[in-house]
């Protein structure tokens, strides 16, 4: 008797216990990563292919790490395509972005940006605003050694992890 009391007592704590809640999931609208090449590369032998490759791929990474931290829920943005191409470059366009995140029904604004100095020194840079406000509220950035798809990757996955993803 005494045993069946214990193994109801048990089962009450149990089920009385609170069940952990799942942090609910900011909805994200990432924009595709611009470059900013001061290194005068650029003006001299025009848009460097693989740079644009590297700004696809490191806009993917960034969106496959913030998603799979189950912190975030990415927005999908392909019906804005020609808003956001319109709009020119976001890091320049005074906000726009905001307006667009909104029109993907986003809570969150990020946007990124690489600085070429040179093929050698490179900074990639990301802007976190709130939607709702147009407030920055969170902005990261991690100079890069090298100019290669390696280089580029280690950095934005070095800033998911790093600076965006902590508390």
């Amino acid at each position: 008797m005494r045993i069946f009391f214990v193994s109801a007592l048990a089962l009450l704590l149990c089920l009385a216990a609170p069940l952990r809640a799942e942090p609910e999931k900011s909805r994200a609208a990432i924009f595709d990563f611009e470059l900013i090449d001061t290194s005068l590369e650029g003006a001299v032998k025009g848009i460097n292919q693989n740079e644009s490759k590297r700004l696809i791929l490191i806009s993917d990474i960034l969106r496959e790490k913030l998603s799979d931290s189950g912190l975030y829920e990415i927005a999908d943005l392909s019906h804005l395509k020609a808003k956001i191409d319109d709009a020119g470059y976001l890091h320049s366009c005074n906000g726009c972005e905001v307006k667009l995140a909104a029109e993907a029904d986003a809570q969150l604004a990020i946007t990124g940006v690489v600085q070429k100095v040179s093929n050698l020194i490179l900074n990639i840079n990301v802007y976190m605003r709130d939607v709702q406000s147009g407030e920055m509220i969170r902005s990261a950035s991690a100079d890069i050694r090298g100019n290669t798809d390696q280089s580029w990757s280690h950095g934005i996955s070095w800033l998911a992890r790093n600076r965006l993803l902590k508390p």
